[in-house]
């Protein structure tokens, strides 16, 4: 491995993390036969395999894999140092690796972007997912934080509480329902509901929810995303539960229904693998959250039909 360079190891791991040398030259603005010649002098360099074909598809050998695997240590190791340097000297460079649950979008790009002014030197990189993909990303060690409203059962991490995220029942604007008060859950069953997608954290609280409360709601439409189930709702097509995050400026079109049991209380989260070593850059990003959550005035940013400290449970 003497004769390997560091722009061969590079074309190596866009190739390995995408499973595909058209991709690879794309991300890296390279030609695809630069890559191949690339990964040709690498191979020949650590003299077995490190793809194969099958099919269409391109899969990493054994030592594919563990020149992969070495390739996002070594990585990782000068970004850190590249980092370091740049805070020795009073600076914060670098790039910060985002992943959030899809609903997250309605508010971290708000924070993001004092965050931005703050540290020029940083750039972002923002994935917005659901919470299956998130996990998926996690276990690949994909992303510096995590942000997510339901921590993950069955993985080791570290995580830290800093915004509420209740879950509101949302109505259209002229629903019979929406002149009453402290509704019986029981009634939402006889409601059309539009749901989110499996898979969805927001669908899996509600879910918990109704059945413990012995509630088999009538599913009308599934739907993947937020903004989908808010223009079915205004349409008429029924109701459903979605964070009152995704209200922002149009709360004007939708009823908030005063539904016992409601909101379902719940936080969202920074998350993180336990054992990781935050770089500087994230670290200083989970500082500055942290901060400026304390600093968020909702009523500036939500207008509803129920004042905020009923729909959030504090008086």
């Amino acid at each position: 491995m003497n004769q390997a360079t560091l722009h061969q190891l590079k074309v190596f791991e866009a190739a390995a993390r995408h499973s595909s040398f058209t991709r690879a030259a794309e991300e890296l603005f390279l030609t695809q036969p630069t890559v191949s010649m690339q990964i040709k002098q690498l191979t020949k360099t650590v003299g077995l395999p490190l793809f194969e074909q099958v099919g269409k598809r391109l899969y990493l050998t054994e030592a594919g894999r563990e020149l992969f695997a070495t390739c996002r240590q070594i990585f990782e190791n000068i970004a850190q140092y590249e980092m370091k340097v740049a805070d020795l000297k009073g600076l914060k460079q670098g790039q910060l690796r985002l992943a959030v649950i899809t609903t997250a979008k309605y508010f971290v790009p708000r924070l993001l972007g004092p965050f931005c002014e703050l540290y020029p030197g940083i750039d972002i990189s923002l994935q917005v997912t659901n919470h299956e993909q998130i996990l998926e990303r996690m276990s690949q060690n994909l992303d510096d934080l995590y942000i997510m409203s339901q921590i993950p059962d069955n993985m080791d991490v570290t995580c830290e509480p800093f915004l509420e995220n209740p879950l509101i029942v949302f109505a259209p604007n002229n629903h019979p329902l929406s002149k009453e008060k402290n509704i019986p859950i029981q009634r939402l069953s006889n409601e059309p509901f539009i749901m989110r997608e499996p898979g969805s954290g927001t669908r899996r609280a509600v879910q918990k929810l109704f059945e413990e409360q012995g509630v088999a709601v009538k599913v009308k439409l599934e739907l993947g995303s937020n903004e989908a189930i808010k223009q079915a709702i205004a349409g008429g097509l029924g109701i459903s539960v979605l964070s009152r995050h995704t209200l922002l400026l149009d709360a004007s079109e939708f009823s908030i229904l005063d539904v016992q049991h409601f909101p379902i209380q719940r936080q969202w989260y920074m998350v993180y693998p336990s054992g990781k070593q935050l770089s500087i850059v994230a670290r200083a990003y989970y500082e500055y959250l942290l901060a400026a959550a304390k600093n968020i005035v909702e009523q500036n940013s939500y207008t509803a039909s129920l004042p905020l400290n009923q729909l959030t449970g504090n008086s």
